[in-house]
């Protein structure tokens, strides 16, 4: 028996999603979990030939995957993933990332978890096989939804989520995130989501939280469909 595994989407880009995937894994190893963590496409790389998305995701995992497991493309320019694919001549295709999401549940065992993180908002283009959003469906996974806490975020939200369910894809939960230091009327924005969207909130993470993923999971809860 295969680990359960969601993937993590964001009502656009830049709203967390990597941090609170990576605080998932640590609740997750917290809880004496096994947590794996995918991030299939990645673009913008540093000197180092590195993403640090991926080295923030391979960092939160309990054990090291194999890189093409972990990540099956990186991109260097830090742009649109099909628009960076297209100047490296490459395609970006969902069976190097099928292929991978079974290697890693069947790493994690029937005890513990797979987390894999889409690129950018749900969405975005890839390559042939579609967009963000087909991959999920292709994946077949329940989604957890990263929602941004700025202004707009209430229309951002409701549309992201209307999209997933309309792919008939269940809707795991949400994360609020704060992505700026001082939101104008924050809880009244975190009442009305929590009013309006068709899925738990698994928590509420700080702006500017010291200590990064690891001290986020106190806030967070895992959601159902990722359940033993």
């Amino acid at each position: 028996m295969n680990a359960p595994a969601c993937f993590v989407t964001g009502t656009d880009t830049e709203v967390g999603k990597t941090y609170a995937t990576c605080a998932l894994l640590h609740r997750a190893r917290q809880l004496g979990r096994t947590a794996l963590g995918l991030k299939p496409v990645a673009a913008g790389t540093g000197p180092d030939g590195k993403n640090e998305d991926v080295e923030a995701i391979r960092a939160a995992a309990s054990q090291p995957l194999p890189e093409r497991t972990l990540n099956s493309y990186l991109l260097a320019p830090p742009i649109a993933p099909h628009i960076a694919a297209r100047e490296a001549g490459l395609e970006l295709r969902f069976a190097p990332i099928l292929a991978a999401l079974a290697e890693a549940r069947q790493l994690a065992g029937p005890a513990g978890l797979v987390l894999v993180e889409g690129a950018g908002g749900f969405r975005i283009p890839l390559g042939p096989d579609g967009d963000s959003a087909d991959l999920a469906v292709a994946l077949g996974l329940p989604v957890i939804l990263v929602v941004g806490m700025r202004l707009g975020c209430i229309s951002h939200a409701l549309l992201t989520a209307e999209a997933i369910l309309a792919r008939n894809l269940p809707l795991a939960g949400w994360i609020a995130n704060c992505v700026v230091p001082d939101m104008n009327r924050l809880d009244d924005n975190l009442d009305s989501l929590t009013q309006l969207l068709p899925a738990p909130c698994l928590g509420l993470i700080p702006h500017g939280q010291a200590g990064g993923p690891a001290a986020a999971t106190a806030a967070l809860e895992l959601p159902p469909a990722l359940a033993r």
